[in-house]
């Protein structure tokens, strides 16, 4: 079995996580939802389940992140640069933000990023494949 990841995440609007989530490439996974907690994946290995307060109960009696504390940046890879443009563009219409951060353009990598409608940052990007399967970074990479 492959190696997985689950990230959890809670959030204050189960339905419009969920509408963001699917807008922006994630597929709902019946088996793993219901109406406190749903399974979005991303990939054969990657899946963010988003949980309502009563679901995130289930599992801890940490406090809830404040909605502006976030301690974390999630990077998730595209195909190309228009993809990665064409994600954060749906991420601003579909109830999240657009590029939180400042756009970074490093030559061999071009990432942006967004934030979901309860403030997790996502950063989309896209690597040159050769520099990603190993090849030295160009001399012209900032």
């Amino acid at each position: 079995m492959p190696k997985m990841i689950f990230v959890n995440l809670p959030v204050t609007d189960l339905a419009a996580s969920e509408r963001f989530y699917a807008a922006i490439g994630f597929a709902k996974n019946p088996a793993f939802s219901d109406d406190r907690a749903m399974c979005m994946v991303w990939s054969d290995t990657i899946f963010v389940m988003i949980h309502s307060e009563g679901s995130w109960r289930r599992f801890t009696q940490a406090p809830l992140p404040a909605p502006e504390a976030k301690g974390m940046m999630l990077a998730i890879n595209l195909d190309s640069r228009d993809e990665v443009d064409a994600l954060v563009k749906v991420a601003g219409a579909s109830g999240g933000t657009a590029d939180i951060n400042p756009p970074a353009d490093h030559g061999f990598m071009y990432q942006r990023s967004i934030a979901d409608p309860d403030g997790t940052i996502w950063e989309p990007f896209w690597m040159d494949p050769a520099f990603a399967s190993g090849e030295p970074m160009p001399e012209d990479a900032q």
